[in-house]
């Protein structure tokens, strides 16, 4: 299979249905994944861009309890509620799978077969319960302090660290529903996945794949392989999430991050079919040999689970599936300086924004502004500024230059050699920051917007028009997995907006259309190109 035929399957983490995308979600994983996916589409390859919502997690049952309502219920309208600001996005996904019977199966027959092939072991663990509720605690059933930097946490994994806490590890622990039911603990026999007899295939992975990784999560997995590998739950005592199907543990459920794994090959199937390229086998672009590149985007919060646990999923299965080889974490995005936040409703919602920010301006600054490598911070008063200065104003200068210049639309104009080499000289910085060793939408969107500041103060007559133009043209096909509304308008009208071209010698005349302030306009989309915008030579 060639690299044009083998897929990529771009994975953003999943989502936990217990409520809509906040903006911080966009700005983390799913917009960098769709710039991803859209780059990577233009550059020819059969893109599988997928996720599905992660509704056995204790998340959905704790936040309904609170909210008074079935797990079931906040589950089903979450998803309604994400399905919606993914296409508020635009994002690539052809929409997001049903969590149906061969969902179902393919989860139990994943770990079925990691079951009898001996990759999990029983293990008498201490768990804390709560007394009067008679609940086992795990995730965000309970909360207190990361016994690895002392911050406040949940159990599972420390939001502040990255480190996970399992079973009695938390320090202070109560029950997240009622702080004042005391806590005991109680031996329980459960099966576990030992990562620990997986340290050599996780060293070799590491070895070759985390020095692309940024250095944050980096460090944190160099932290986590420098001590024993902690033991994780395989099943737990509960009452929400896919039963376990294990002799050994009747009545206990699949712990949720166990699911995690095959719930994305679940996905990737589904969403392939849906694009046209059906599976028989539901693990079939999962397969080792079918050579697929398999990207990663999650927070840095979820670096323990999607960076070390799934991986140890893959490698321990007697199947033999790819593993990821791009992996793109992000830090924290920050509103008003504290963390958005669902459960403390401090948050702007997905939807909210993208319906009174025209798309394109606001995948603009959320790409600029994403927290990459340290925390970033989000205001609306930022996003304007922002947005006026580095995008609308120099975009509707040279608009305004193109629409004034006397030169017919339509006309075939010569490009200098000195303007192939700038043109060629851009592509170089733009594909440098595409490139999967150092990915980065920020810097992507930073380099636009410096292009288009450059050029927008060139001057622009008959004679210098057609160099102007030639990069205008280059930097927009580069631009397109971010500005998606304006490219595709000027893709509709006849622009060529094409990766894969070099710096051409000729370039037909096109037009720019204006874009709209950064709030209360209409969509660039609903706009055109000009009077006669045309293909370009």
């Amino acid at each position: 299979m060639s690299l044009d035929e083998s897929p990529v399957i771009v994975v953003p983490a999943t989502p936990t249905s217990n409520g809509g995308l906040h903006v911080g979600h966009l700005a983390g994983p799913y917009l960098a994944a769709d710039v991803y996916a859209r780059y990577q589409r233009a550059r020819g390859r059969f893109v599988i861009h997928t996720t599905c919502t992660d509704d056995s997690q204790s998340y959905v049952a704790t936040r309904a309890a609170k909210l008074g309502i079935a797990p079931a219920d906040l589950a089903s309208d979450s998803t309604a509620q994400i399905a919606q600001a993914f296409s508020a996005l635009g994002a690539t996904m052809v929409g997001l799978p049903p969590i149906d019977e061969t969902y179902r199966r393919t989860v139990l027959d994943f770990v079925t077969a990691q079951h009898g092939a001996g990759v999990f072991e029983l293990r008498t663990v201490r768990f804390p319960f709560a007394r009067r509720a008679g609940a086992c605690l795990y995730d965000a059933l309970v909360s207190g302090n990361c016994p690895t930097c002392l911050a406040q946490s949940s159990g599972g994994a420390c939001e502040a660290c990255g480190h996970p806490n399992n079973f009695d590890e938390l320090l202070d622990p109560y029950y997240t529903l009622d702080p004042t039911d005391d806590v005991e603990y109680r031996e329980v026999e459960i099966l576990v996945l030992p990562l620990e007899r997986l340290r050599d295939q996780l060293v070799d992975h590491y070895a070759r794949h985390t020095p692309r990784w940024r250095p944050n999560a980096r460090d944190l997995i160099a932290e986590l392989m420098a001590n024993p590998l902690p033991d994780v739950p395989v099943t737990v005592p509960g009452d929400w999430g896919l039963p376990a199907p294990f002799a050994e543990t009747p009545g206990q459920r699949l712990y949720p991050w166990i699911e995690a794994m095959p719930a994305i090959i679940y996905s990737t199937w589904w969403s392939a079919g849906e694009l046209g390229r059906p599976a028989g086998r539901t693990d079939q672009f999962w397969l080792a040999d079918t050579r697929p590149t398999v990207a990663y985007f999650h927070g840095y919060d979820n670096v323990f689970h999607w960076g070390m646990l799934d991986l140890a999923m893959l490698l321990s299965h007697p199947q033999g599936y790819a593993t990821p080889a791009v992996t793109v974490t992000n830090e924290f995005y920050e509103l008003d300086r504290s963390k958005f936040s669902t459960s403390r409703n401090h948050l702007i919602s997905a939807t909210d924004l993208l319906d009174r920010v025209p798309r394109d301006l606001a995948r603009f600054y959320l790409t600029l502004t994403a927290p990459e490598f340290q925390r970033t911070n989000f205001t609306e008063a930022d996003l304007q500024i922002v947005v006026d200065t580095r995008l609308v104003q120099p975009w509707n200068r040279l608009a305004a230059a193109l629409a004034e210049l006397n030169v017919p639309d339509g006309t075939v104009l010569p490009v200098s050699t000195a303007g192939r080499d700038r043109t060629q000289a851009m592509v170089g910085r733009l594909r440098r920051h595409y490139d999967d060793e150092r990915f980065s939408p920020s810097a992507v969107t930073d380099t636009i917007a410096t292009q288009l500041d450059r050029l927008a103060c060139h001057r622009i007559d008959p004679d210098t028009v057609a160099d102007v133009l030639a990069q205008v043209q280059t930097l927009l096909a580069y631009a397109a997995p971010v500005l998606i509304d304006v490219t595709d308008t000027l893709a509709g009208a006849g622009v060529r907006l094409r990766i894969d071209d070099g710096p051409g010698d000729k370039v037909t005349m096109f037009r720019l259309p204006m874009l709209p302030a950064t709030f209360g306009q209409p969509d660039p989309a609903a706009g055109t190109a000009g009077p006669a915008a045309a293909r370009a030579s």
